[in-house]
């Protein structure tokens, strides 16, 4: 895990999680209980105990900020809570994509029938048109798109995608069952394209402006060499 740590301070540890890989077991993760979490990972190189400060979904990769000790978790919680900090994703989606757009609609919380506002504001940085049919169509079109969610409900980008009808592309549950088995049949990418790219914010205890990138997966950067995209 050495090689996924993307800053370290004494306050924080942000390390770029791998894909289908939950941040620590929870109750509604016994599925996957066996399988070894982000903190049992990170246990081989720290000692000590982590704390996630945000959630980031098993099925999403990307940069996950952690504190040291409970008395920090505070005040980074706080950036989030007061949108302090930007967070930018990468998804491969399903269609050419617009080339912005505000996707203003209300996502349901787990196992709740209660719809709160969810807002993501979407950039389209490329597109492409692949001569591989995909049923009904004798061809198929993706867009390699930025996502920046101004709030963060649970499975915010998967379901604000579907819902402008550019599904990204590997998502099981909100996604296209056809476009997916096209792109592990072709390509051997199984993996939900979304990647939690970057985190901007102000460091809550040393003042400092943080700018941190996430590096990509191997089947991002086998994805962008594929289709010429470059970043």
């Amino acid at each position: 895990m050495k090689e996924n740590i993307i800053f370290e301070d004494e306050y924080i540890l942000c390390v770029s999680k791998p894909n289908d890989v939950v941040v620590h077991h929870a109750h509604h993760s016994r599925n996957v209980a066996n399988e070894e979490s982000l903190l049992q990972l990170l246990k081989t190189i720290y000692n000590d105990k982590l704390y996630p400060i945000h959630r980031l979904d098993r099925r999403t990769s990307g940069i996950i900020m952690l504190a040291k000790n409970t008395n920090y978790v505070h005040g980074f919680q706080q950036l989030f809570t007061n949108n302090l900090i930007q967070k930018k994703y990468l998804g491969v989606v399903r269609g050419h994509a617009p080339e912005e757009k505000i996707i203003n609609s209300p996502v349901k919380g787990r196992d709740s029938n209660v719809y709160k506002e969810a807002e993501t504001h979407l950039m389209c940085l490329h597109k492409i048109t692949l001569d591989i049919p995909v049923k009904p169509y004798d061809t198929s079109r993706y867009s390699l798109v930025q996502l920046t969610p101004k709030t963060g409900r649970l499975h915010q980008l998967r379901i604000h995608m579907n819902k402008i009808s550019n599904p990204l592309i590997g998502d099981g549950k909100y996604g296209d069952k056809n476009h997916n088995v096209m792109y592990e049949t072709n390509f051997g990418w199984d993996t939900l394209f979304l990647h939690a790219y970057s985190l901007d914010f102000k460091h809550p205890f040393t003042n400092k402006q943080m700018n941190l990138k996430s590096k990509l997966p191997k089947n991002w950067k086998e994805l962008l060499e594929k289709f010429n995209w470059v970043l």
